[in-house]
């Protein structure tokens, strides 16, 4: 069999177009197209879909450069103003003007008219507009708009942002002049009350979709099978001439009888169709659920991308995606990926001089705030949502063998509905001329003649199994359903097969085998190892850290991403689980988060990402003076530091003995299966003018140990891939001793088996490589460059079929090369999750398991089910081919024969 499908094999990811083309050219004749391949590619779609992504993406290429072009003019002759016009920022208006209620500056004001300068005046609203002709101002406010206290019309946002009009951005007096006038406080946010009326005003947040299919859209569907047409097209004809010749009712039978097994078989093939259309919906519905963090009523609160309303105060961290058009308003290093609108490899920096943020790209570095101006279909990226959806998704390997194995079973299926019709119409005409009546024809010869021709159609539909190819998308489809149960979301159906085959696991530790519950559980500092265990060591904790509390708390409320909210006398914490620890930490010793925020002016963040393992943030205080704070992995800030509090609260140098006493305090932390991290901080000369956060020189503070316990059940779930023969791997950030504690307590870290640190196994050969890969178990303090290595040896080398987990945005070269990429749900990032095969709900192991398990499953029962349909076919096949050839009765029994259709609904 293997032989005769050679032209039916695709790659298990990304396959070419041209292995696509292939088969499908060998599929030949089918019976019902559209059918048949409902679930595949539409090439010719999906063609014009890139074609049109192509002019789009040119589109926005040609607004960045004239950007930077802008940009570089503006460098250049910034030197030399002396004849240069204000711009609109530059007008300030004195306390006089403002107080007599004056709203534009007298040097702006001569500007526009001496430099008949029409899109100045209009910007500003110019003209009686009660005599206006229509037409005459290109943005012209809706009554709604004026009513709620817009004054800027959803055109013109939508200009800016995606024109990249910084000049026009001016005019409006800048990001603040904007947030006027859509009526939004950068403190306060939009207001819940408002927001059904910037919907009206200013349109939703949602793209066109393509509408869902009806129930008769499938009845349609099911009727365009060309034998059940032909049949159709039989019984009518049969109903005609039987009439004629055998009067009523009895020249009804053979023809309604036909009729009614097609409706039937058209009845039951739309309902089942129309059912696993429903349980696409739900899952696509699901891929949805996408949030953010927003500014509204002053609180910071997670909300859908689909509530997004012009004037909302978005939050950006790495990993996340721009959930619409708008423009910066404050940030830190914050480096965009617009590969996905432009096709620019090269991250774009923005800041307060190149402010606009286009919806669908992607957070590479940093962190900051945005005010979104456009939405829904306005965007570049809704645009292009109407062609992304278009083409389809690519067929499975398993599919295309299946549509393989339909097109040759329907080649022999061919050719005995010929055979059968050539063995009864060759003895018919026998006995014709034994009879001496060959030249005696009637009407009820015509009728033999055709019942024989419906007698090898109904042969072609029994025998061919068009119904097995979807069989695959069917069973992937009820798998997925399943999968949504046990709080796994399958974004693509090939995943779910693949993920049978696996052989190997590359997981994260955090959130993943633990429950991201995390506290701190220990603490180093003063040189003093203190037990954290909540509010009955608060006191203790007072007594003990007294001379080091005051820079603690600092270190801990002033370098975080995080957000202490309060809410109705509660208090909840809005970041990530290590950072939520330290925060309840310093909450816990009695420090007031908001007070010590107020106490600096925060001048440059670093945040942190897998690369630097550490984050830092540099501050001014009021009354002169900076401070660099850092925190991240223990030997990587240790590295950094000279000097440490000590015993009495005062700063020391620090010593060699030191230094090897406090990394064995970090090693015991590490073997109690504690996360540690080491807090520091360094005083900065006011005489330094450059905002840089220096890389050594710190003081230490602490070291901190946190608990994150390993989840319940994760151990049998790794006993379980191990005797379904998958390795598991844990590929960790954290500390080697750490990651060994936790992987021999899930059960990853065997007697035989080898924990190594990314550093090791970067610097060695190929060959070492392939030696040491089948014993490695755990791979601690690695980079994601690591992570993509080890997956890539993997596979090309040894040939294994990997999943791969990722919750962040530097995981994505490793998802990409992976054969299964596994999203986190929680802790995932919006790129990660995007990029995702499977996204894993809940962070638990033990769910990737049971996709493994189900994996196997929809193999299996594929299995059972390609067996049933042959045997039922063939053996269909054979009775119908001897009866039709041995007995004159089957021409009476026509109708039911045709029941036989069943088999290929």
């Amino acid at each position: 069999m293997e032989r005769y499908l050679k032209d039916f094999e695709v790659e298990n990811k990304n396959p070419s177009e041209e292995a696509i083309r292939r088969w499908r050219k060998a599929v030949a004749v089918v019976k019902n197209p559209r059918r048949r391949f409902r679930y595949v590619a539409d090439l010719a779609k999906r063609s014009e879909a890139e074609k049109k992504k192509l002019q789009r993406q040119e589109k926005i290429r040609v607004a960045l450069y004239v950007q930077q072009a802008a940009l570089h003019f503006i460098e250049a002759g910034a030197g030399d103003r002396s004849n240069e016009k204000p711009g609109q920022d530059e007008y300030k208006l004195s306390e006089d003007a403002r107080t007599a209620g004056f709203s534009i500056h007298p040097d702006e004001l001569a500007s526009i008219m001496c430099g008949h300068d029409i899109k100045a005046s209009k910007m500003h609203g110019a003209g009686d507009r009660s005599n206006e002709k229509p037409g005459q101002d290109e943005y012209k406010l809706s009554e709604d708009a004026r009513t709620a206290g817009f004054s800027i019309h959803r055109d013109e946002l939508a200009s800016i942002t995606c024109g990249h009009d910084i000049k026009a951005l001016k005019m409006h007096g800048g990001i603040h002049g904007i947030l006027r006038k859509v009526c939004v406080s950068l403190d306060e946010g939009v207001k819940d009350s408002n927001i059904p009326i910037r919907q009206n005003v200013y349109g939703l947040n949602r793209y066109t979709e393509k509408p869902p299919g009806t129930f008769f859209m499938f009845v349609w569907e099911a009727l365009q099978d060309l034998t059940l047409i032909i049949l159709m097209v039989c019984a009518v004809v049969s109903i005609g001439v039987e009439i004629a010749t055998e009067g009523w009712p009895k020249g009804m039978y053979n023809g309604v009888g036909i009729l009614t097994s097609i409706v039937l078989v058209v009845m039951v093939t739309a309902i089942s169709d129309y059912r696993q259309s429903l349980q696409f919906k739900d899952l696509d519905r699901e891929k949805k659920k996408i949030f953010v963090q927003v500014t509204r009523d002053k609180k910071r609160q997670k909300v859908s991308i689909y509530d997004l309303v012009v004037g909302d105060i978005v939050h950006l961290s790495i990993g996340d995606q721009v959930p619409a058009d708008g423009i910066f308003i404050s940030g830190y290093s914050l480096l965009i990926d617009e590969s996905s609108l432009s096709g620019e490899s090269e991250p774009v920096n923005v800041y307060e001089e190149k402010p606009f943020l286009l919806s669908g790209t992607k957070v590479q570095d940093g962190s900051g705030i945005m005010l979104v101006t456009t939405v829904g279909m306005r965007t570049e990226w809704g645009k292009l949502m109407e062609t992304l959806s278009e083409g389809g998704e690519d067929e499975t390997p398993l599919q295309v063998k299946l549509n393989g194995v339909a097109t040759i079973i329907g080649k022999i299926g061919l050719s005995f509905a010929v055979l059968t019709f050539l063995v009864l119409a060759v003895r018919f005409l026998v006995e014709k001329i034994l009879n001496n009546e060959i030249t005696d024809w009637s009407s009820t010869d015509a009728v033999i003649l055709l019942n024989y021709f419906a007698i090898a159609v109904t042969i072609i539909v029994v025998a061919v199994p068009e119904g097995l190819p979807l069989a695959v998308p069917l069973s992937l489809a009820f798998a997925m359903k399943k999968l949504m149960n046990d709080r796994a979301l399958v974004r693509h159906l090939s995943a779910c097969e693949t993920m049978g085959y696996a052989s190997c696991i590359c997981t994260d530790k955090t959130g993943t085998l633990t429950t991201t519950h995390m506290v701190v559980n220990k603490l180093w500092i003063c040189e003093k190892t203190l037990d954290v265990k909540g509010n009955e060591s608060k006191e203790i904790l007072s007594s003990e850290i007294s001379g080091a509390s005051s820079i603690l708390l600092q270190v801990i409320f002033q370098n975080t991403s995080s957000e202490v909210i309060k809410e109705d006398g509660r208090t909840s914490i809005l970041g990530t689980p290590t950072e939520s620890a330290l925060l309840e930490f310093g909450l816990l010793l009695g420090g007031d988060f908001d007070a010590v925020r107020r106490e600096v002016n925060i001048l440059k963040v670093e945040p942190f990402n897998s690369v630097r393992k550490k984050m830092s943030v540099l501050v001014a205080h009021p009354h002169g003076g900076k401070r660099a704070f850092c925190k991240g992995a223990s030997e990587i800030v240790l590295g950094m530091c000279n000097k440490f509090i000590d015993f009495k609260g005062e700063s020391v140098i620090l010593s060699r003995e030191q230094v090897k006493n406090i990394t064995d305090v970090i090693n015991s932390f590490a073997s109690e299966a504690l996360r540690t991290l080491c807090l520091a901080f360094k005083n900065i000369d006011d005489s330094s003018i450059e905002n840089d956060i220096p890389d050594d020189g710190y003081t230490l503070i602490a070291v901190v140990g946190i608990k994150d316990p390993v989840r319940p059940g994760v151990k049998d779930a790794v006993q379980t891939c191990l005797s379904a023969g998958i390795t598991v791997r844990m590929v960790t950030g954290d500390n080697i001793y750490t990651a060994k504690a936790i992987a021999k307590e899930c059960g990853i870290l065997t007697e035989d088996g080898l924990a190594i640190e990314g550093q090791e196994f970067r610097n060695m050969s190929l060959e070492q490589k392939k030696a040491v890969i089948p014993r490695i178990q755990v791979m601690a303090r690695s980079l994601p460059l690591d992570k993509h290595t080890l997956v890539k040896t993997l596979r090309d080398e040894f040939g294994e079929v990997v999943a791969v987990t990722g919750d962040g945005a530097d995981d994505a070269p490793a998802l990409h090369k992976a054969d299964i990429r596994l999203a986190m749900g929680i802790a995932g990032t919006e790129v990660a999750k995007k990029s995702a095969d499977v996204v894993i709900l809940d962070d638990n192991f033990k769910t990737i398991v049971n996709v493994a398990r189900w994996g196997r499953s929809v193999y299996i029962n594929i299995q059972k089910f390609v067996q049933f349909q042959l045997t039922v076919n063939v053996v269909a096949l054979i009775i119908n081919f001897v009866s039709a050839c041995v007995s004159d009765l089957f021409q009476d029994l026509l109708p039911l024969r045709l029941c036989n259709c069943f088999g290929s609904a």
